[in-house]
């Protein structure tokens, strides 16, 4: 049975749990071992699914279809062979779904029902389906210690370490140690505070991970180490990494954390490889170029919204050892007067993701744009949706053309609600997960791709309307993927345009940083032949 890592976080939120999870997870794969990944969320939702973007930021979906918390992506980025299921990610409301389904059933043959022993016996299962066949699953539980939420989590797992014995398993807490500019000093008593609250429901932490802006001295650390009864060589910095999130593992190895790990795990220690991971630092540091790509969408002003396109996009930088910087647009301010004001001067524009009618004119209005100017562009599933109708209403002349979702009396419906989905629920009832994709020969992505059949991952509900695929094609908005299960328009791209592709799917989803996504590594290598074929005045006019 795999070891298990938990990691928990204190005194506030944010602190960076998942990143330093997914730090953890890379660490021990360069060590030889196999990693799984798990997300444990206090909250009461089932999943994120029907959150908004504003409440929980990206909604990351694996290949089976889990809708699930966005850390999740940087599990799979971070790892190689980690690949992430819907077992990987439980919150308190699908923990309670599933007692109150066996209750419903007779399934606890007329006992009460309880937070113990039944409550935590659930948790205590979900982890455990977690674990798949790796040698350690590394557990997240979300929020900060001492939230009333939290409770049952923390009681299932001190009742799971102690299940599984001195080697079965441990505890990293990750806490903030703040500073104070006025008396220039570092306050311990925060962290002290939070383990505090650890001990008093049995739980103690084996390694103490600090996020610090400033370095900690040894009496901090020693400090630190006596009033947490953790050891000082266990106390470990956490300071904010200069250029890239990709550096933070290196200063995790730097003070031996893998090793600590491996040691209280009762695992052998092997050297650790990481020199595709070095490689990659090296790109990161020493930029050749630089690009700018605008992100046009609905939920700008959360930046953890379109996480997972932020990172593929940076991914696509570092193959070709450039620098991406992101003009964020809020698409509810573009307008066909102020466009070129908005967007004039990017490299590339990508067109993500989203629900509802707001900002979509927007959307529609920047594809326009983009096409009409030979701007590389990428259109990802609602960005797709909105190359469609755009082509349907400034090439092809139907000026009411739109889809569904936004205007249901349309006579030109290009996309449309699957007969299929009329009728659901909104939770869980979109096409999810992993779909194939037949790519056509002789288009941009099939080069991009160098393959005839893919796997993407998908989260909508509405599709490309076969019925004017034949009119749509002749006119050249070209069909360049299809699944062939059931004849769904997955791809579509322009012919005489330098780099014009919109998927139905979410790429972004599967792009690494050390292996980016055939699309986005493809449209920042039109973006810097693009930005290197202008000239000076051309620039400078833009």
């Amino acid at each position: 049975m795999a070891k298990v890592i938990f990691v928990t976080g204190g005194v506030v939120s944010s602190l960076g749990k998942g990143l330093t999870s997914a730090s953890i997870g890379l660490l021990l794969e360069g060590h030889g071992y196999s990693v799984q990944h798990q997300k444990l969320d206090p909250y009461l939702n089932v999943d994120p699914g029907t959150m908004s973007p504003f409440q929980h930021g990206e909604v990351y979906v694996t290949e089976d279809g889990a809708e699930t918390d966005l850390d999740l992506g940087h599990y799979e980025r971070f790892t190689e062979g980690a690949v992430l299921t819907k077992d990987s990610n439980y919150t308190t409301g699908k923990i309670y779904a599933s007692i109150i389904q066996k209750e419903r059933r007779g399934d606890y043959l007329g006992r009460t029902v309880q937070v113990i022993p039944h409550v935590t016996d659930e948790i205590k299962q979900a982890i455990r389906r977690g674990m798949g066949d790796a040698d350690v699953l590394i557990c997240e539980l979300g929020g900060t210690v001492g939230d009333i939420e939290g409770l049952a989590f923390l009681e299932a797992i001190r009742q799971f370490l102690l299940d599984e014995g001195p080697d079965g398993g441990m505890l990293c807490h990750l806490t903030f140690i703040p500073y104070l500019r006025t008396s220039d000093e570092v306050k311990t008593k925060p962290s002290q505070h939070s383990v505090m609250k650890l001990r008093e429901i049995g739980l103690q932490p084996d390694v103490l991970i600090c996020r610090t802006e400033k370095a900690l001295a040894e009496e901090v650390k020693s400090k630190l180490s006596l009033f947490c009864n953790v050891p000082v060589p266990n106390v470990v910095e956490e300071r904010d990494v200069p250029t890239s999130i990709y550096e933070l593992p290196q200063m995790l190895a730097e003070q031996g954390l893998d090793n600590l790990i491996l040691d209280r795990l009762g695992l052998p220690r092997t050297e650790l490889k990481l020199d595709r991971y070095h490689d990659l630092l090296d790109r990161i540091r020493n930029p050749k170029d630089q690009v700018e790509i605008a992100l046009v969408g609905k939920y700008i002003e959360l930046g953890d919204a379109y996480k997972s396109v932020d990172e593929a996009l940076y991914h696509g930088g570092f193959h070709h050892e450039a620098n991406v910087r992101i003009r964020r647009i809020n698409s509810e301010h573009v307008t066909p007067d102020s466009v070129e004001k908005l967007l004039g001067g990017v490299d590339g524009v990508v067109v993500p993701g989203g629900f509802g009618k707001r900002g979509i004119e927007g959307k529609i209005e920047t594809v326009r744009w983009a096409r009409e100017n030979g701007i590389p562009f990428l259109g990802l599933c609602l960005g797709m949706q909105c190359a469609t109708i755009e082509f349907a209403r400034n090439v092809m002349g139907w000026k009411d053309a739109n889809s569904t979702e936004f205007d249901p009396d349309t006579e030109h419906p290009v996309i449309d609600l699957m007969p299929d989905q009329e009728g659901l629920e909104k939770g869980g009832t979109m096409r999810l997960g992993a779909y194939r994709c037949a790519l056509r020969a002789d288009t941009l992505s099939r080069n991009a791709y160098g393959d005839e059949m893919v796997s993407e991952r998908h989260r909508h509900r509405y599709e490309y309307n076969n019925k004017f695929r034949d009119e749509l094609s002749d006119a050249g908005l070209i069909v360049g993927g299809i699944n062939p299960e059931r004849d769904l328009v997955e791809i579509v791209e322009l012919k005489d345009h330098p780099y014009f592709v919109a998927v139905q799917f979410h790429p972004e989803f599967k792009s690494k940083p050390t292996r980016p996504h055939p699309l986005f590594r493809e449209l920042v290598a039109a973006s810097l032949a693009r930005k290197s074929s202008i000239t000076p005045s051309e620039a400078e006019t833009a």
